[in-house]
């Protein structure tokens, strides 16, 4: 229980890694906030905590839309005051390539950077309020560390975040509010073999395999292995611990 009666954001928690980070920071005792564009799937992970008698509210949320986030942030300052644990979780794979449309460009910045960074900078006041234990989380990439030759626009906006955590780390520290990302490698949820079927007629999972190879520990990693990073991350364990890019990935960084 190192969360207990603290509140914790998760954008994308509907699914996958940030649902299983949810319900992780649930299970430690926080009261999580779980947002998703899908609210259904934002609901459904709410209704996982409850059942296991965890505390947890469903919001939708588009983070590309700053105004939204304006009006999102208002709402958790009225309805809770204070903010302890802010995980900026949302992601796309964006295109493969070089050739793509300038929309697909402008969607994975908006996701991937763009959201990250206004919501962390509209919930600076409530995080201050968290007198010291407060902790934001980005999710990177391996690939925000090292370069990724079929996606150079995923490899950019990741690298973003890498850089971006660093910098706010260094900014919110005079506040006592800790940042760090999360680089995780290949994660055995439903993004996985969207992330490596988007260009290649190939068996998605003998492509899967065929990078695994590259992983030390010979495996994917699973969604509970990341929602374990932060959760050390997001409590008071790390408490020394801030403007870290962690890798999260069997091994493969250590190449």
């Amino acid at each position: 229980m190192k969360l207990d009666g603290r509140i914790a954001l998760v954008t994308a928690g509907g699914s996958g890694m940030g649902r299983a980070a949810c319900e992780r920071f649930a299970a430690d005792g926080a009261h999580v906030i779980v947002t998703d564009l899908d609210l259904a799937a934002a609901t459904g992970t709410v209704e996982a905590i409850e059942g296991a008698g965890g505390s947890a509210e469903a919001h939708a949320l588009d983070v590309s839309d700053v105004d939204a986030l304006k009006r999102f942030v208002a709402d958790i300052e009225e309805r809770h005051g204070v903010l302890h644990v802010l995980y900026n979780h949302a992601g796309v794979p964006g295109e493969s390539g070089v050739d793509i449309e300038e929309s697909a460009f402008d969607f994975a910045i908006d996701v991937n950077i763009k959201g990250a960074f206004f919501l962390t900078g509209l919930c600076e006041d409530l995080l201050e309020r968290a007198g010291g234990s407060a902790s934001v989380i980005y999710t990177a990439s391996v690939s925000g560390i090292v370069g990724s030759p079929l996606s150079p626009l995923y490899s950019m906006t990741k690298g973003g975040i890498v850089l971006l955590a660093k910098s706010m780390a260094l900014r919110l520290a005079p506040k006592g509010i800790r940042v760090n990302a999360i680089c995780p490698g290949p994660i055995a949820t439903s993004m996985l073999p969207q992330f490596f079927g988007r260009d290649t007629d190939a068996d998605v999972s003998d492509v899967i395999e065929k990078f695994t190879v590259n992983v030390p520990l010979g495996r994917p990693g699973q969604a509970h292995e990341i929602a374990a990073a932060a959760a050390f991350l997001a409590c008071d364990d790390a408490s020394f611990v801030t403007g870290v890019a962690l890798p999260v990935d069997g091994g493969y960084l250590a190449r």
